[in-house]
């Protein structure tokens, strides 16, 4: 009981696009997950190639596991100072190392943790340079021969990856 619709009418015309736009949003959601998973993937240790039929909501499931992980930042605000980012740095790569290398099974379970016993004493103490205040774990490495300095990394949040 309506009018009779143009071809030119934008209803019509709206229901032409609608299939058209559609495609593309999926493309794009299509896009952004085989980059996460491209992302996701090396951090949580596993080969893409074993990996390579996951579903999206999997990619997805994954992705929140690790970001829950993470240590929660409130903000720049809240960043530490550059002496302690370096030690919390250390102390996050440390509890990953204890999680993982229990798993992977590379060492003895004893020398595995004698290894990670060694690295908490080690992070209470330890500096940005790589030494300790009163370290006593033997004579001092050899000063290495002059050579250009590197250039000095961002000042920043240190992270292990």
């Amino acid at each position: 009981m309506g009018l009779p619709r143009r071809a030119g009418d934008p209803a019509e015309l709206r229901k032409s696009l609608k299939p058209l736009l559609e495609k593309r949003r999926r493309a794009r959601i299509n896009a952004s997950l085989r980059q996460l998973k491209g992302l996701i993937l090396p951090l949580l240790g596993r080969e893409s190639s074993h990996c390579s039929k996951l579903e999206k909501a999997d990619i997805l499931e994954m992705t929140v596991r690790f970001l829950q992980e993470l240590p929660a930042s409130s903000g720049p605000a809240a960043a530490p100072a550059p002496s302690d980012s370096y030690g919390e740095g250390y102390r996050a790569c440390l509890a990953r190392l204890a999680r993982v290398l229990p798993a992977c099974r590379v060492l003895e379970p004893a020398v595995s943790a004698r290894l990670l016993e060694h690295l908490r004493r080690r992070a209470a103490g330890t500096t940005p340079d790589g030494g300790r205040a009163g370290d006593s774990c033997g004579p001092p490495a050899p000063s290495p021969p002059a050579a250009p300095a590197p250039p000095e990394p961002p000042r920043g949040l240190w992270r292990p990856w």
